[in-house]
């Protein structure tokens, strides 16, 4: 509420109810504890309040699971995606990134939400090998804070059945730089479906440098860069105990349909302490003097903190594939408020936002803490 500056949003979250019992502030707190004690599904925080006590948990009142599912389909999520944008300035005016060169921000899609049946019109039909439809399933773009040292997802956009995650990563794009503001990040980080002369102009018109990977879905440019780096010798890097292969040229041509001048392509191979080989090929806008080799290269490299920071945080821990009220609105708003707790936990944990002299805890191990001290008071009740 004080730190992070909420106390407003939890006053007026947009609740579209016309005449509400409960309270929006009581229950837009249950979910977000749900949420911090990985309680996801709105019987289990219904549950979850019964058992501990309203009080307990910081809460005016009891209520059920279809209170919850009345409450977020009535939801305006424009509050919520507001709340999360202003957390991330606080964060940055608070100096949660001092110690990076640069900040960055991700885009990428993933799969949540399967079902047998189709239960609203962002269901997707997903197939088996014989071509059979045997469920459906929801699809979203998300877009992170990434390559500061601190990975903040902070919005989504879902697409249905005649959208497409090109579609809405641009959509996306446009939406949360406009809110984040052109300085808030330095460059952008996509993976190779977006590597198209559309997205990456779309890119350039907000303002963002782009770094997207190069694969054969580029035939001439790849062509190109396979002619030129196979005889050249590489330049020898080091980022902490990996040995660094690069060759890094920014005079490529663009393809036809890119309005660029010149295109920059960076070739590594990464020999790791283990003895993993890690090879990519990344297509940026940035010069060498805005981004030399070792720098590009994390950038680059700053792509994966969306599929384990944010993707496989929020789908094992954070319960983002589970269906809490099959309804559009519900849909999204809990998905916003699953990247909120996630937001606000992290910066409490690991920028440790008044955490006081207590040591440093991991997220698995802060949930045990919170879970044993909602046991404190607990009574084993009588059959």
């Amino acid at each position: 509420m004080k730190c992070l500056g909420l106390k407003h949003f939890f006053q007026d979250c947009g609740d579209g109810r016309s005449r509400p019992r409960k309270s929006a502030g009581t229950l837009l707190w249950a979910l977000l504890l749900g949420q911090w004690l990985r309680q996801t599904s709105f019987f289990a925080i219904e549950q979850l309040v019964n058992d501990a006590g309203p009080r307990k948990l910081g809460l005016q009142t009891g209520f059920g699971d279809d209170a919850l599912s009345y409450f977020t389909e009535r939801l305006d999520p424009a509050p919520t995606r507001q709340a999360l944008i202003e957390v991330l300035h606080r964060a940055k005016r608070n100096k949660a990134f001092e110690n990076s060169r640069s900040i960055g921000l991700a885009i990428d899609g993933t799969t949540v939400g399967r079902c047998r049946e189709s239960g609203c019109e962002w269901c997707r039909p997903y197939r088996n090998a014989k071509k059979q439809t045997v469920g459906h399933q929801h699809h979203l773009a998300m877009i992170s804070v990434v390559g500061a040292g601190l990975s903040l997802p902070f919005d989504i956009e879902p697409y249905g059945p005649k959208d497409s995650e090109y579609a809405a990563g641009q959509r996306l794009l446009r939406r949360a730089y406009a809110a984040v503001g052109p300085r808030f990040a330095d460059y952008l980080v996509v993976d190779a479906e977006y590597a198209t002369s559309t997205f990456l102009h779309a890119a350039t018109d907000v303002g963002l440098p782009v770094i997207a990977r190069l694969k054969e879905n580029l035939p001439e440019l790849s062509a190109s860069v396979k002619r030129r780096f196979d005889g050249q010798k590489p330049k020898l890097l080091r980022d902490g105990g990996c040995r660094i292969e690069c060759w890094d040229e920014e005079d490529f041509a663009p393809w036809e349909a890119l309005l660029w001048e010149r295109v920059r392509v960076i070739r590594y191979r990464q020999l790791q302490p283990d003895g993993t080989v890690v090879e990519a090929q990344w297509l940026t806008n940035l010069s060498k003097r805005q981004a030399p080799s070792l720098s590009l290269f994390r950038m680059a490299r700053s792509r994966w903190e969306i599929e384990n920071q944010g993707f496989n945080d929020c789908k094992s821990r954070q319960g983002l594939e589970h269906i809490c009220h099959h309804h559009t609105n519900s849909l999204l708003v809990s998905w916003l408020l699953t990247l909120l707790a996630l937001v606000i936990g992290r910066l409490y944990r690991i920028r440790f936002l008044h955490r006081g002299k207590h040591a440093i805890v991991s997220a698995a191990e802060l949930v045990r803490q919170l879970w044993l001290a909602l046991a404190t008071t607990a009574r084993c009740r009588s059959a």
